[in-house]
């Protein structure tokens, strides 16, 4: 693991969610988390907020408001066409983030992955640290190539971060409501066969150390699950604010085989232990 060049490294200086950056990305803010909105998103969305939602009495029916509430907004019904030349009519791609979770739940590194990377550099401030390769300095070769990727004018349209936005506050209230009882955290296993994606901060004792999470992360609420993907086990106490989506939020969404959660990055202390 290749240790942080300089503080600097972590992120913007502003971001969207009201705290300062260098104090979400630290250690600090995961052991005493605050609820955390993005600007403005739940006062532009009364109708959901604060109509629809709170009739539901269960995650189920939450669901179904939140996928109303976003097909009507962004007309992603699947049925919805486009009129062709008159003779035939052809589908209209409009940017999904369900399509974003789907290519998310094949592989983290791909413009999909890049794209929801790109949300949370501008939502949250902070910095990835590898999309296919790790990711250095502004301008740097791995730098360019995870920029031109989140910038893919095929996933950025249809405002695809405000999509992103409505799904992390909708994943917000539903935490909140249904799942949590009062925690604020998680425990959350990653696992990994190297740490390319992750940058060493310091090392506590023997198992205990501090990572550079990427900006974006898949951790799962099952050690047995995160053994699949890695022979070495990092398991995270993660603050429920940093959740962007998990398996169980919608019904009808990807990433249901591996009890996934998407998890927002910045300084960790991990437990990092073998299969």
């Amino acid at each position: 693991m290749a240790r942080p060049d300089e503080e600097a490294a972590r992120g913007h200086s502003t971001n969207l969610v009201g705290i300062p950056t260098g104090l979400l990305a630290s250690v600090a803010y995961n052991d005493y988390p605050v609820a955390l909105h993005i600007a403005g998103v739940r006062e532009t969305n009364k109708g959901l907020f604060q109509e629809m939602l709170p009739r539901a009495e269960s995650i189920e029916e939450a669901a179904w408001a939140f996928q109303e509430w976003m097909g009507s907004m962004f007309g992603l019904e699947p049925e919805q066409l486009e009129k062709g030349s008159g003779i035939k009519e052809k589908k209209r791609f409009r940017s999904s983030y369900l399509r974003l979770l789907k290519g998310w739940g094949f592989e983290t590194n791909t413009p999909e992955g890049a794209v929801m990377k790109g949300w949370v550099e501008s939502r949250f401030g902070l910095f990835p640290t590898f999309h296919k390769e790790p990711v250095g300095r502004v301008g740097s070769k791995g730098w360019v190539a995870y920029t031109e990727e989140k910038m893919s004018s095929r996933f950025h349209s249809n405002s695809i971060y405000l999509q992103l936005d409505l799904l992390y506050e909708f994943c917000q209230w539903s935490l909140a409501r249904f799942f949590l009882s009062g925690r604020k955290h998680l425990t959350l296993y990653r696992g990994v066969n190297s740490y390319e994606e992750q940058v060493l901060v310091e090392r506590i004792d023997k198992r205990t150390i501090i990572v550079r999470l990427n900006n974006l992360n898949s951790f799962s609420s099952s050690r047995d699950i995160a053994g699949e993907f890695g022979d070495h086990i990092l398991e995270a106490l993660v603050p429920a604010s940093k959740i962007l989506f998990f398996n169980a939020l919608l019904p009808t969404a990807p990433l249901k085989g591996e009890h996934e959660y998407m998890v927002i990055g910045g300084d960790f202390r991990v437990t990092a232990s073998y299969f």
